[in-house]
């Protein structure tokens, strides 16, 4: 009997009861945070759609990011181009961050002195949505759809007002 008291005895010394509630855990945790530079966005070409023929057929030139352009109805491309460019931009921010693109998404009127005007308009990016930056860096082509009218007046048509590009850190 003193056996299996004893034994009983380190047994429940062994076992670790509570009779009572724990009134309060505490933790800690830290703060934290990174500043990252700003990104920045710098124009390195404007967009020209070079030189363009027309016919009493309305039509468009198409201009790619990559610099080419496609006509299509009652527009033909010279043989002597002029200047052609897409819109070309330097992207720079913090290493190899994400960042988007956002592009027009409405007509941009380009005019030849007060009254002859085209639109520009269906703008793409290469790169397209979304761009990601390589050692703080990347390059932006911009390209849209030129339209021409059918008996487009001649001259040398601009931009009323700039068009906007805008990128953002994902």
């Amino acid at each position: 009997m003193k056996k299996l008291l004893a034994l009983a005895v380190v047994i429940l010394g062994f076992t670790a009861v509570s009779f009572g509630q724990t009134v309060g855990v505490t933790k800690t945790a830290t703060a934290s945070a990174t500043i990252i530079g700003p990104i920045s966005l710098t124009k390195t070409a404007d967009m020209n759609f070079g030189n363009v023929a027309v016919t009493a057929t309305a039509g468009t030139v198409v201009l790619v990011p990559a610099g080419t352009r496609t006509p299509t109805g009652g527009v033909s491309l010279p043989v002597v181009a002029g200047t052609v460019s897409a819109a070309t931009f330097t992207v720079g921010g913090e290493g190899t961050s994400t960042y988007a693109i956002t592009l027009p998404t409405t007509d941009h009127i380009i005019k030849s002195g007060t009254t002859n005007q085209m639109i520009v308009n269906a703008f793409t990016s290469n790169p397209s949505g979304t761009g990601k930056l390589t050692a703080g860096s990347q390059t932006i082509q911009i390209g849209a759809t030129l339209n021409v009218t059918g008996g487009q007046a001649t001259g040398t048509y601009t931009s009323v007002t700039p068009f906007d590009v805008t990128v953002n850190y994902n």
